[in-house]
């Protein structure tokens, strides 16, 4: 598989699938959280609000921010930048190789996505 992945909002999400085939194949569990936050769009439409407005509201993976910080940066995982693409309505496109940086319209604290474990993993 590519170090790219990818899914147009024209496709229907998936159905049907083992755990496995959900979170353990190629993608790494991308689409699959790219999959909850469309439908989480549906049924939260203030989540999906914040979302579209730029805001990094907290969600299942570390990325979200409810408040600002001293430290002006910190990291979140891959799964959240999916799960939140899927909550704004956009086509999933994350990069596995790649780190993002979005800075949150409501706190104005940047984060930065990162395929690196190392870099939110608590010690």
């Amino acid at each position: 598989m590519s170090s790219h992945v990818s899914r147009s909002t024209e496709e229907p999400i998936r159905e049907g699938l083992t755990w496995d085939e959900l979170w353990e194949g190629p993608d790494k569990g991308l689409i699959t959280s790219w999959e909850v936050g469309r439908k989480r769009a549906k049924r939260e439409l203030e989540l999906a609000e914040k979302a579209e407005r730029g805001e990094l509201p907290a969600l299942g993976w570390k990325g979200g921010v409810e408040r600002e910080l001293k430290k002006k940066e910190k990291y979140g995982t891959l799964n959240y930048l999916a799960e939140w693409q899927g909550l704004r309505g956009e086509d999933l496109s994350v990069d596995l190789t790649e780190e993002v940086a979005i800075v949150c319209s409501r706190t104005g604290m940047k984060v930065i996505f990162t395929p690196r474990s190392e870099k939110y993993v608590e010690p």
